[in-house]
């Protein structure tokens, strides 16, 4: 088995959880511009000691705003109470700093290298430590009180201390302009997190709509099978019972017609839970395009399923469903490229479903569960083969053969049409199954005697020979299957 790379850890992450990652590690990264500014502004041209304290200073506050920023997108996630404490913690912090600084440069040891490293202090706190406290404020007009607020008390600190007025109104100047741009920044930022979010949830409230639609069509087919069947086996039971209350030899005309339907909708029952009636390739494909494109993936359709038996397509539809629900639980796929095409020599149907971001493993390596074994045994009921593995470079790819009607060899598969014994007069097809066979000879014996009771419930008519009542018959009954 193939060690994962180092970047697994990524390529397993959603894409929510990857923006979110992307934008901590980006408000990370701002700790570190803000020592950088500080060092870069003079600390090699004042003395060791001081510089040391500077930088220590510069070091504390950037690692309180690391601390801040952690919590406050914990908070805008919902994981957590807003960081009141923390932000009231940082914004005082923030503040002993500026005016620490802004003392320095009035009071401290003389020397343009002194002024310009504090100076360079006082603004860079002054302008991240608004960033970071915004980015847990969720009200804007609060935002816009904060980084006003920080821009004005530049200004109320520097004027007292004796910076000349034009320095102060530029310091007041620059703390509002680069002040609010990291805010701003911070609040699109959230802003851009909780709409990735949302994307994600809403994609995963239209699959599970389109499940829950799937289980509606698959209640609305069970009902259309056994609503009225069963209802038509209620009256010829009853009418069965009446008859053979009155010792009419009819009775075992409609048991067995009762046998006939029971058996019929057997049939249809087991139809539906095997694939909704016979899935059509050409349906499934749609459906996977329109499920996949849902979820952001770009899926591409290649050949035409046109012209395959109906057992073919059904085969090969159940792939598509389950190919197409891996591709959305597996992996982070952007593309998922299906193919449909038609092997002269081996004489068989080739479905090929491959789609990228999956976690790179060998080639030929493939992912357990029950869904692809639960194909293989579909497959193998038509004689069919599935291969499913990885296929290199983060792919993963899912090939089903099934064989054409011609190289299947096997008399009466395919829908080929066998005769029904000579007394039914009808021929069949043989994927009806034995049943449908049996049912159909089993109605032969209608003609005897016993028609007549069922003449009179076709008839809607109420009335039996003997005087038998029923109730509730509708016209068209005994014809329902």
């Amino acid at each position: 088995m193939a060690r994962p790379r180092p970047r697994g850890w990524w390529r397993r992450k959603s894409t929510p959880a990857k923006v979110e990652t992307y934008t901590r590690w980006s408000f990370y990264f701002f700790g570190v511009i803000e020592v950088a500014t500080i060092a870069g502004a003079g600390l090699a041209t004042v003395g060791p000691r001081l510089a040391g304290a500077l930088l220590l200073t510069a070091l504390v506050h950037a690692g309180s705003g690391v601390v801040v920023t952690a919590r406050s997108l914990d908070f805008t996630r919902g994981r957590r109470a807003q960081p009141m404490r923390s932000l009231w913690a940082h914004a005082a912090l923030t503040a002993a700093i500026a005016v620490g600084a802004v003392g320095v440069a009035e009071r401290g040891p003389s020397g343009e290298g002194v002024d310009g490293a504090a100076g360079a202090l006082f603004g860079t706190v002054l302008v991240f430590g608004a960033g970071v406290i915004a980015l847990g404020v969720r009200n804007r007009r609060r935002v816009f009180a904060i980084v006003g607020g920080f821009a004005a008390g530049a200004g109320a600190v520097s004027l007292p201390m004796g910076t000349p007025d034009g320095q102060a109104l530029a310091q007041t100047g620059i703390v509002l302009v680069m002040g609010g741009f990291l805010a701003f920044t911070s609040v699109f930022s959230v802003w851009l997190l909780d709409a990735v979010y949302a994307l994600d949830e809403a994609r995963e409230t239209r699959a599970r709509l389109a499940v829950a639609e799937e289980r509606l069509r698959f209640g609305r087919d069970l009902h259309d099978v056994m609503g009225r069947n069963l209802a038509v086996i209620a009256l010829k039971s009853e009418l069965a019972v009446q008859l053979a209350r009155r010792g009419r030899p009819e009775a075992v005309a409609q048991m067995t017609e009762v046998q006939r339907i029971a058996q019929e909708s057997q049939r249809e029952v087991r139809d539906v839970v095997r694939g909704y009636r016979e899935a059509d390739l050409e349906v499934e494909l749609a459906g996977a395009r329109g499920v996949l494109a849902a979820a952001g993936v770009e899926c591409r359709v290649t050949g035409d399923a046109a012209g395959l038996p109906a057992e073919v397509q059904s085969a090969l539809g159940w792939v598509v469903r389950e190919a197409a629900t891996n591709v959305l639980r597996h992996g982070d796929a952007r593309v998922c490229e299906v193919a449909v095409r038609v092997d002269e020599e081996r004489g068989a149907a080739v479905l090929t479903v491959e789609n990228d971001g999956v976690r790179d493993t060998a080639p030929g390596e493939a992912r357990g569960g029950s869904g692809l074994a639960g194909l293989r045994e579909r497959l193998s009921a038509v004689e069919g083969t599935l291969e499913a593995g990885a296929a290199g470079d983060g792919r993963f790819r899912v090939t089903a053969v099934v064989p054409l009607p011609a190289a299947a060899g096997g008399a009466g598969r395919w829908g080929a049409e066998v005769p029904v014994p000579s007394g039914a007069g009808v021929r069949r097809s043989a994927m009806e199954g034995p049943s449908a066979a049996k049912g159909r000879s089993d109605a032969a014996p209608a003609q005897d005697p016993g028609a007549s009771a069922g003449a009179a419930v076709s008839s809607g008519s109420g009335e039996v020979p003997g005087g038998a009542e029923t109730r509730g018959c509708r016209p068209g009954a005994e014809g329902v299957s």
